[in-house]
């Protein structure tokens, strides 16, 4: 395993994230896992040497939590860094459980932190833009969350450069505690990062943890097989996100052709390319299969020359920005 320090937090996290979407309650969504392949995956994640493990609120309303922080009890805690989020309404009729009011934040981060089983989490993300509340509010909120031993750092996820400039420039002028992460859309398929966001995020220091990084499985396998998936039948999240458009499909037959040449598997290709950007700290990898874990650990010693970054690259044009829904 390969370690990075995370934006400016000084914290060293794994090179590879484990994303917790993937577990929880099957009844939420039909590919999630149900607990007892839940703590494999986590096991295996620990003995791979993954220390950074990243859930939400809202993954089987609130099952990831739970199944995560019952896991990692059995680990020391101080070794591992965990990473959830809020935003998304968590109870129907009750508006307050989402959203980014002080309410929700208070409330809804004190639920998280009761199903981790933990007094504090090592970073809270606010799950998208609020546009229902001052961004100086919520920035508010999450400085005395720190301040109260609720969190160490607070991040953000997919939004509008300018809004996250925003965000940042509030926090400066005030005093508060400032976004350290985004965790934003970008792999290989979706690429529209690159304009602004990451740009952003250099100049400020601030970590990068992609979300999708193989883009919902678009790029694990041969486009035309998608859909012999499970996930690829159910997920109609993914069919949402442009990855199949303005090159994408050339984009997802270079990754195959140069995976058949390498001997690796798709998914290794598209997280090396991305481990290769200076702006990325650590994709967050979502995956039902302890095999796929192992594959993509095994991703951090595959080396992409330039030209093949290039190669891989050439056939991309913008598409519609999707994922701050």
């Amino acid at each position: 395993m390969e370690y990075t320090t995370l934006g400016d937090t000084g914290i060293e996290v794994s090179r590879i994230a484990l994303g917790c979407m993937s577990f929880g309650d099957p009844d939420w969504r039909d590919w999630v896992l149900g607990e007892e392949a839940g703590r494999e995956l986590i096991d295996r994640a620990v003995e791979l040497g993954i220390n950074f493990f990243d859930t939400a609120n809202m993954y089987s309303e609130g099952e990831s939590e739970r199944i995560l922080g019952d896991a990692l009890a059995e680990y020391d805690r101080d070794e591992m860094v965990v990473a959830t989020k809020g935003y998304f309404q968590m109870r129907e009729g009750d508006p307050n459980s989402g959203g980014l009011s002080r309410k929700a934040i208070e409330q809804e981060l004190d639920a998280s932190l009761d199903r981790l089983g933990m007094d504090t989490v090592d970073l809270y993300q606010t799950h998208r833009w609020d546009d229902d509340t001052p961004i100086e509010t919520t920035m508010r909120a999450l400085d005395d969350a720190v301040r109260r031993g609720k969190t160490r750092h607070v991040g953000a996820s997919s939004m509008w450069a300018h809004q996250f400039a925003d965000a940042l420039h509030t926090s400066d002028r005030e005093g508060l505690e400032r976004y350290a992460t985004m965790q934003n859309h970008y792999n290989l398929l979706y690429r529209e990062e690159e304009r602004e966001m990451l740009p952003l995020c250099e100049r400020e220091n601030v970590g990068v943890i992609p979300w999708s990084p193989l883009a919902r499985g678009f790029l694990a396998r041969p486009h035309e097989e998608l859909e012999a998936t499970t996930r690829g039948r159910s997920e109609s999240d993914a069919a949402r996100h442009p990855y199949l458009e303005n090159g994408g499909r050339e984009v997802n037959e270079r990754v195959e052709e140069l995976a058949a040449e390498k001997d690796l598997q798709m998914a290794q290709i598209a997280l090396a390319w991305l481990l290769h950007k200076d702006a990325v700290d650590a994709p967050i990898v979502g995956t039902t299969s302890v095999e796929h874990l192992e594959d993509a650990v095994e991703a951090l010693s595959v080396s992409l020359s330039s030209s093949e970054i290039e190669y891989l690259e050439e056939p991309y044009r913008p598409v519609e920005v999707s994922g701050h829904d």
